[in-house]
C-alpha cells in the first residue's frame, strides 16, 4: 500500500474527504519523524515502536584492486528502527 492508497483507505474508513485524510496522515508522519529525529522514541501500544539507533562505524583493509592493503574506516551514523507491537504481530500471523 502506498501513501495515496493509505489516504483513500483512511478517508473511506473515517468518512472524511481525501484532502482531510491526506492532511491527517502527513501530520502524523511529521510528528513521528520530528520526534524520532530529536531522539524521542514513538511508542504506540499494540502497533509498535519507532526509534533512532546509532550505527557504529567500521574499519578494515582493502583486499583487492589498486587500493589493496589500504585501510579504510566508516563514520558512525544513525538509523531508524521499527519494532512491531504484539497486536500488530498477531494480526500479521492471523491470530
Amino acid at each position: 500500500m502506498n501513501k495515496a492508497e493509505l489516504i483513500t483507505a483512511l478517508s473511506k474508513k473515517s468518512e472524511i474527504t481525501k484532502k482531510d485524510a491526506e492532511r491527517h496522515i502527513q501530520n502524523l508522519f511529521d510528528i513521528i519523524m520530528d520526534a524520532v529525529a530529536s531522539d524521542d522514541p514513538v511508542k504506540a501500544i499494540g502497533f509498535g515502536l519507532f526509534k533512532k539507533e546509532k550505527v557504529k562505524g567500521r574499519s578494515g583493509v582493502m583486499h583487492f584492486g589498486v587500493k589493496k592493503g589500504q585501510e579504510w574506516k566508516s563514520e558512525d551514523s544513525w538509523k531508524v528502527t521499527f519494532s512491531p507491537g504484539k497486536l500488530f504481530v498477531d494480526k500479521v500471523k492471523g491470530i
